[in-house]
């Protein structure tokens, strides 16, 4: 694994890796660190076998409060023409790909709240656990940006269904984790004490199975989703997403 990692903790339990996300006094809120930080992890679980389940996690109160966009102004100061701030949008996009299409099978243990950026990255795990006491809200529009961080609306449409994310991605309305269980962005809705036990109970057969049919196995299940994808554009999220974001902010300046 990467030395010296400032926002997650990593730590391996045999062939399950835990990556916690490590920035609880911000929410866990992502920034350009954190996602340089994953995605130096997920390219050493590309290619390393003895792991067969990666465990997404979250420090302190909540998952993840969505993305940082305390570093926005920051970004455009040291770069107006928002190519800093594409080159953040570029790694959202490359994390999110990288964890849909690593040959191992991804876990998301979700408390508190699951918002935006936070949602996106555990909308790209292949099975998704949360505490009964989660939220879930997809606030972009209310921010004045489109919903692109990461590629996540294909991947929220093909999961939970168009009509609903498209109610949700409007309204920015929260919901609950049983309405989370309903869509599918849940996959199983325990109390918060039970989350690790719910964890090690799906990675305990998984880690049994034979690697290359769970390989193959998951390439199947991403190949109808890859496809849709690439229908709908998402390749083009990271320059909607910086175009709004440098709009936003020269309007406020």
């Amino acid at each position: 694994m990467p030395a010296d990692l400032k926002t997650l903790q990593v730590t391996a339990e045999g062939p399950v890796l835990n990556v916690q996300l490590a920035r609880p006094e911000t929410g866990n809120s992502v920034d350009g660190q954190m996602l340089t930080e994953l995605l130096e992890v997920l390219r050493v679980l590309e290619d390393d076998a003895s792991v067969r389940v990666m465990v997404l996690s979250g420090a302190g109160d909540h998952f993840c409060q969505g993305g940082d966009r305390s570093e926005f102004p920051a970004l455009l100061q040291k770069d107006p023409s928002g190519s800093e701030l594409r080159f953040v949008a570029d790694r959202a996009q490359r994390v999110c790909s990288t964890l849909s299409q690593l040959g191992l099978v991804t876990i998301a243990r979700l408390h508190g709240d699951v918002i935006g950026a936070g949602l996106g990255l555990a909308a790209f795990c292949d099975l998704r656990v949360g505490a009964d006491t989660c939220r879930f809200r997809m606030p972009e529009v209310g921010l004045g940006v489109p919903p692109t961080w990461g590629g996540v609306l294909p991947r929220l449409a093909e999961e939970a269904g168009q009509s609903w994310v498209r109610r949700f991605l409007l309204t920015a309305e929260s919901f609950d984790a049983a309405r989370a269980e309903k869509l599918s962005i849940l996959h199983e809705v325990v109390a918060a004490d039970d989350l690790d036990a719910a964890v090690a109970r799906w990675a305990e057969p998984i880690v049994r199975r034979d690697p290359a049919t769970m390989r193959l196995t998951k390439r199947m299940l991403n190949a109808r989703a890859g496809a849709t994808q690439l229908v709908v554009g998402s390749c083009l999220d990271e320059e909607l997403l910086t175009g709004a974001i440098v709009r936003r902010e020269l309007h406020r300046r």
